[in-house]
């Protein structure tokens, strides 16, 4: 009875802060709101006489920066964090000595290059998969090979061959992470908590296995770097399909599984499936969206899981218990039907300690996300995520029914209910859910329960549903099954679901069809994943924020800044393209059910690259002011100082309380703070001129993969400082140099004007400065390694300084002032 109680309780609970942290915090934020409306009266109110360019350009962008602060601090309003119980979904979903009714999934992984993605790198992420704690039956695993590489079809070959012997090592030990790059790499006790007599044996062997298989995958990477003149020959002597990357049919290859091999103690293995879409010249295949569609379709026709969990290559399983995690909430009763997807935090590995780019972004996954949590739930950032297919599908989420509560009159009797009372009215007229094309649950299944799921398809008009999702019929059958599985029969023939999983994945199967428009990954911006998560919100999903003890997933992230700034600038670029689209959240599905809070989470997400035109100005600001002696603002009276006093310390006390409440360190959101200003006055600004000539001029800007390879062991952070030749170190080293001219400009004025300038020249160095230790890391970055820095970037840097500095430099600053007449404008005659 106490087993039965206890699997009737809640899955999961929402731990909201505590008020003792949250209540100071919003007291300070409208405080800091009180505070900045009147130092913003003050700015505008009292113009600088002298320099009126200088003034209306620095209120200009202080404008913006509240406005920017608003978008950001408004959806932070109501943090959450959520607590999961995986004993209670044992108890009621898998019992031991029953069969487990745990819902299906499906994994999804994503390479493009391998040798910008390691294979051996890959394969830690695929047998991190296939060793889940989680039903072999119940979980398959899709890898996207979108540059139809033999090596990556090879390394999966030689990887299902491996897993058969590290799968039951995982299970038997319970051993974590069960990727075994990273579990061998440990630097622990591994003895710890294992008390199996043969662990130490076994572990050993393991080892010695694995580094043969590493060898094996290096030898096969070592000969792709070799392509014959030919094209690669595959085993049985055929030519590779793929040798033309841009041109080839699409492939599929499926291991392990039911119908596959079986592990060295006799166990089933999850299947593994290799996939790799058709291509042909003249058609758009959409990148990495289009790549995840194709899977969508093709895991619908082989297995039609509910739920599908996508990672990149990089990103394996660090938490073998993370899917459990998520069906706390996807299958709890009250609240998994609502929700389209659960997100899980990104956490790194192979990061130096002090994080000196930024690359942890702890305070986006632990202060704005647990924000949004509290809202519609946390946007979707592309990896670590497990999806509803229904969502996926374009369909609404299941309203509610609302129960009609019975009026009373004046007396407290209860009325009838007039014809003006009827129930079932329907949405008003020019509602958002009429303006949508996707169909709700209830409607499709209206009116066909009593037939199968084959049966339902032929019910329907079957123009409309190929118009949507293509002219598959099983693909068809399998939208139809809300709980997943494949349509009845349709398992019986496996080289007919291939046939039509090949068919699925042509070139031209979505032409005509609102693939990328209203279903699966949404097309029209390299970040995909920002505009799939926001039309899922706009239908009225709501998203989770899973946060486990043990982070569930764990990747890798770019070292060297150049790489660093180009991630960031794809990322940057794809807001600028969500911004001048049909999508913009400025002015997309009003009347819908997206949430007034999240509708600003999600215009801060696209509208913030813009933010590094009024950034680069006024970090240019300090450098013009020391030149040329001029100031943004005049003399301070004892009523402006309070202003600005009361501004820098709300500030303080916002960070520091919203520290308190997250648990994020000091150091981490000082970083943040300094990558800020880097990437704004550098990649966030070439963003901006990209995405105008992308939309405005058609001009593509064809984004690279960010190199996944590690460094040597020796050196694990050697190329921390390295500098790669790339235009975005200009304006960051630009602004470097200027600042550091002006503040020997202004030293030297100050000398030559004697201690009487010293006071306001205070203020002005003090400016300088807030702008040289925001770029300290990328100054350090120049300085901290010889011969690292490319020679270009220094002399374009020296010479766009060295003509500002021109420009608005005086040259009797650093002269000593005449005193007495003039001598030039009078000559012989004063």
């Amino acid at each position: 009875m106490r087993r039965l109680a206890e699997a009737r309780q809640p899955l999961w609970r929402k731990l909201p802060v505590p008020s003792s942290q949250i209540n100071p915090y919003r007291i300070v934020i409208v405080l800091r709101l009180v505070v900045l409306c009147f130092f913003l009266r003050f700015r505008i109110m009292t113009p600088a006489n002298d320099a009126i360019p200088l003034w209306l350009v620095s209120v200009i962008c202080e404008l913006w920066f509240a406005l920017s602060w608003i978008l950001d601090q408004l959806p932070k309003w109501s943090p959450v964090t959520r607590e999961t119980y995986l004993d209670r979904l044992a108890l009621r979903y898998d019992r031991e000595g029953e069969p487990s009714r745990l819902s299906p999934i499906d994994f999804f992984v994503s390479t493009v290059d391998p040798l910008k993605e390691p294979p051996i790198i890959t394969a830690n992420t695929v047998l991190s998969i296939l060793a889940v704690d989680y039903p072999v039956d119940r979980n398959s695993c899709y890898v996207s090979d979108d540059g139809a590489s033999m090596l990556c079809f090879d390394t999966l070959s030689e990887t299902a061959e491996f897993a058969r012997r590290w799968v039951p090592f995982c299970k038997k030990f319970a051993i974590e992470p069960r990727a075994p790059e990273f579990y061998f790499s440990q630097k622990i006790d591994y003895l710890k908590d294992k008390v199996q007599p043969t662990f130490v044996k076994e572990r050993r062997a393991m080892k010695r296995e694995y580094e043969e298989f590493k060898v094996r995958i290096n030898g096969l990477v070592a000969k792709a770097e070799k392509k014959p003149e030919e094209g690669w020959v595959m085993q049985d002597g055929t030519p590779w399909p793929g040798n033309n990357t841009r041109d080839h049919p699409g492939m599929i290859q499926v291991y392990l599984g039911s119908q596959g091999a079986l592990d060295v103690e006799g166990h089933e293995l999850p299947r593994l499936v290799y996939v790799s879409r058709e291509k042909r010249p003249g058609h758009n295949h959409h990148k990495k969206a289009g790549a995840m569609n194709a899977l969508v379709r093709v895991s619908a026709v082989l297995t039609n899981a509910p739920f599908i969990l996508n990672l990149d290559c990089d990103h394996y399983v660090n938490n073998s218990k993370a899917v459990r995690e998520a069906m706390c909430f996807l299958m709890d009763p009250q609240l998994g039907k609502k929700l389209c997807y659960v997100q899980f935090p990104q956490r790194f590995d192979g990061i130096d300690l002090h994080d000196r780019y930024a690359n942890r972004n702890v305070v986006f996954f632990d202060i704005n996300m647990k924000g949004l949590d509290g809202i519609q739930g946390p946007v979707y950032v592309g990896t670590g995520c497990v999806f509803n297919r229904q969502a996926l599908y374009g369909y609404d989420p299941p309203r509610p029914e609302k129960r009609p509560k019975p009026r009373r009159g004046l007396l407290g009797f209860y009325k009838k209910r007039g014809k003006k009372d009827k129930l079932g009215g329907g949405p008003k007229k020019g509602s958002y859910r009429k303006q949508q094309r996707g169909y709700e649950l209830e409607e499709i299944e209206e009116g066909i329960e009593g037939y199968d799921e084959l049966e339902r398809s032929s019910l329907m008009s079957q123009k409309s549903f190929q118009k949507r999702f293509g002219q598959s019929p099983v693909f068809i059958a399998s939208t139809l099954v809300e709980d997943g599985g494949l349509p009845q029969g349709a398992a019986a023939d496996p080289a007919g679901l291939i046939k039509e999983a090949i068919h699925v994945i042509s070139c031209g199967y979505e032409e005509k069809t609102e693939w990328g428009k209203e279903i699966g990954w949404i097309y029209g911006s390299v970040t995909e994943d920002i505009l799939t998560g926001f039309k899922m919100h706009c239908r009225g999903w709501k998203s989770v924020y899973c946060t486990p003890t043990r982070p569930a997933f764990k990747g890798s992230a770019p070292i060297n800044l150049s790489d660093r700034l180009h991630q960031v600038l794809r990322w940057a670029l794809g807001s600028v393209e969500i911004f001048m689209s049909r999508h913009c959240p400025l002015w997309y599905a009003y009347g819908g059910r997206l949430k007034w809070l999240e509708r600003f989470a999600y215009t801060n997400t696209i509208v913030y690259p813009f933010t590094s035109i009024p950034l680069i100005a006024y970090c240019t600001i300090p450098a013009v002011c020391l030149l040329t002696g001029k100031f943004i603002i005049p003399t301070l009276n004892n009523l402006a100082s309070i202003w600005f006093i009361a501004l820098f310390m709300s500030i303080i006390a916002t960070g520091v309380l919203e520290l308190r409440w997250s648990g994020v360190s000091i150091e981490d959101w000082w970083r943040n703070e300094q990558f800020w200003v880097i990437g704004g006055v550098s990649a966030h600004l070439f963003a901006v001129f990209q995405g105008f000539l992308k939309v405005l001029g058609g001009v593509d800007t064809n984004f690279t993969v960010t190199s996944k390879a590690g460094a040597d062991e020796a050196d694990a952070f050697g190329d921390l400082y390295l500098f790669k030749w790339t235009t975005l170190l200009i304006p960051p080293t630009t602004l470097i140099i200027i600042n550091m001219v002006g503040i020997v400009a202004g030293v030297s004025d100050a000398v030559n004007n004697g201690y009487g300038s010293w006071g306001p020249l205070f203020g002005k160095l003090f400016f300088s400065f807030w702008v040289i230790v925001h770029l300290y890391p990328f100054l350090k970055g120049l300085m901290g390694r010889q011969n690292r820095t490319p020679t270009i970037v220094v002399l374009w840097s020296v010479l766009l300084a060295s003509i500002f500095s021109l420009v608005w430099v005086r040259i009797d600053p650093f002269i000593a002032k005449p005193k007495g007449p003039i001598l030039k404008p009078c000559g012989v005659q004063c």
